[in-house]
């Protein structure tokens, strides 16, 4: 099994959003751009956020048993994807590769 590279790309925060709708949370996102983790297979890397390990862990799995090219040509590396978390309130991207 191949291991991930999972890249912090990008924080973005709507204050407007969660002005208008959440209540208050703290430490709701501590994952920081630029912060690097490594998936080992399937297993979750320590200290990732489970709620985006949800939504990026099937494209994991793919990629580290692997598969590629997800969507026929989506990524100019077959052996990526970008995928973002799902918080309406604070989303991340990450950048997922296999490590070579």
């Amino acid at each position: 099994m191949k291991k991930i590279r999972i890249t912090v790309m990008r924080k973005a925060r709507y204050e407007d959003l969660i002005e208008k709708y959440e209540n208050p949370i703290e430490h709701a996102c501590d994952i920081e751009e630029g912060q690097v983790f490594i998936a080992d297979g399937w297993k979750k890397p320590e200290g990732f956020c489970d709620s985006a390990w949800e939504t990026i862990s099937p494209f994991v799995m793919t990629l580290a048993h692997g598969g590629e090219d997800f969507y026929d040509g989506w990524m100019k590396n077959k052996k990526s994807a970008m995928l973002s978390c799902n918080d309406g309130f604070r989303p991340v991207s990450f950048y997922v590769e296999v490590i070579e």
